[in-house]
């Protein structure tokens, strides 16, 4: 019994030792693989920084250009420098950097918009084709009329758009509106924002404005959304005019301000008004243009 005890315990003390060697060679493997992995993360992070181009702090995209001292530079700042490398202020010619192009060619990057919320990772030919459309890309100021360069997300733009440009802000989703003009019958390229309207947790911006149609003034009015276009197609919205028991209606969706407002009004998507209707619609008698503009934004039923 006793050899019996003894045998015992060396067996269970063997099977200890073995398991504890076992846990031991796993650690020292998952601790190589994390090296590995941190090590390839410190080879891409060089890589991304070896490619970014401190002047204008973009990745450098084929054709990767060099000076004769091998100073590396992107196309776009090698046309703004007038042929000279900005490190060491010689001539630049004609010369590519090839082993840093094929370096690119092989490396993933991150979209340059990652900071607003993109994690994707592209190579660098489908990188630049992705940024172009990417849903996190900044905004363009949606007020018309204007060459306003102000760029941002949703919430700066609206604040932009208060404090800059002092329009006028809703919280609602119907809306009444009287156009006043004190020339009735003058329809200048004249651009007007209306009013920006908080519905549905969400901002519209309401345009209203004259222009020629060929050789016709007239009148539109049209609703955009401060969104992407996907969001846009989720609402609808209704503009009236009338007067003396007339009226003209107009129903859509709204465009996204990803697409700019002459574009919309180009593409004649609103309430377009003839200008002796609006004239009919008036009711300053003559003596001063008032229209009022009626409508309502609601969501579309999903089909």
């Amino acid at each position: 019994m006793e050899d019996d005890g003894v045998e015992c315990l060396s067996t269970c003390d063997g099977i200890y030792k073995e398991h504890i060697y076992l846990r031991r060679l796993c650690r020292r493997r998952r601790h190589h693989r994390l090296s590995l992995a941190s090590a390839n993360k410190s080879r891409a992070t060089n890589l991304h920084e070896l490619l970014q181009y401190p002047v204008c702090t973009n990745s450098m995209y084929p054709p990767i250009n060099q000076c004769l001292n091998g100073h590396t530079l992107c196309t776009i700042c090698k046309s703004k420098v007038k042929n000279c490398c900005p490190t060491c202020r010689e001539q630049l010619g004609d010369i590519r950097c090839l082993a840093l192009e094929k370096v690119e060619e092989s490396l993933k990057l991150p979209c340059k918009y990652r900071s607003l919320g993109c994690m994707e990772i592209f190579l660098y030919y489908k990188k630049v084709k992705h940024e172009a459309k990417c849903d996190f890309r900044p905004y363009n100021c949606p007020y018309p009329g204007s060459e306003c360069s102000a760029v941002g997300d949703i919430a700066f733009l609206v604040d932009h758009l208060i404090v800059d440009h002092k329009v006028d802000m809703h919280n609602a989703c119907s809306f009444d509106h009287l156009y006043v003009k004190s020339t009735p019958w003058e329809t200048e390229n004249e651009a007007k924002m209306l009013m920006v309207f908080n519905c549905y947790s969400h901002y519209f911006c309401l345009h209203f404005e004259a222009f020629q149609l060929g050789i016709a003034p007239v009148y539109i009015a049209f609703l955009r959304f401060m969104g992407n276009a996907v969001e846009a197609r989720t609402f609808s919205y209704r503009l009236e005019v009338g007067a003396h028991g007339r009226k003209l209606i107009w129903e859509g969706t709204p465009r996204s301000i990803r697409e700019s407002h002459q574009k919309v009004r180009d593409s004649h998507d609103g309430l377009i008004i003839q200008r002796n209707m609006a004239l009919f619609f008036s009711t300053g008698e003559r003596k001063e243009f008032k229209l009022r503009v009626t409508g309502q934004i609601w969501k579309a039923k999903s089909t």
